[in-house]
């Protein structure tokens, strides 16, 4: 992920940049986080998992790199898709997860390090880093205890009802879209 969002950066900062886009990726992959979890056999545990897996949910994360594209709702659905059971999927989405934020962390802190010591101060980033980390952690306990119980899909009515309020929004030109 950290290769294709370097070489399309200059498309992800830019045109997809919109807010219509933003719209069109939450309702869209709503749909395919819907399929995903109709289609899910969750025959397949962690000692399934193969290579083809790894590699196949890793190019899928790379969709994220959309606005409105959820990276964990693109690999999760991912591995639901390729037989995985809910936990094993999410598990795998967080793995995958690290290289691609430890990625953008990095190249965000290399190019913008004069800035960041100018503006906010390296002890604000190191503490915004750490309540971030501990935030993420307790973010992951607690979707890995609901997609036990509940299907993914949940998140799809949330996104629908997102994409309208911002359509909603955008047309009635309280929002700009870009």
């Amino acid at each position: 992920m950290g290769v294709v969002g370097l070489a399309t950066r200059h498309v992800v900062s830019g045109p997809l940049r919109n807010l219509w886009v933003v719209v069109a990726a939450l309702a869209g992959w709503s749909v395919v986080m819907w399929l995903a979890e109709r289609a899910a056999t969750l025959n397949r545990t962690e000692g399934d998992l193969t290579l083809t897996d790894a590699v196949v949910i890793g190019l899928v994360q790379c969709l994220a790199l959309v606005p409105g594209v959820s990276r964990s709702g693109a690999t999760i659905s991912a591995g639901l898709f390729r037989g995985l059971d809910r936990v094993v999927a999410t598990r795998v989405s967080f793995f995958l997860s690290i290289p691609a934020l430890v990625a953008a962390g990095g190249y965000e802190a290399a190019t913008s390090a004069s800035d960041v010591g100018a503006s906010v101060g390296w002890g604000a980033t190191v503490l915004a880093t750490l309540v971030s980390f501990a935030v993420a952690y307790a973010s992951i306990a607690w979707l890995l205890r609901l997609v036990v119980h509940r299907l993914i899909s949940v998140f799809a009515g949330y996104r629908v009802g997102l994409a309208t309020a911002v359509a909603v929004l955008l047309s009635t030109g309280a929002l700009s879209a870009t």
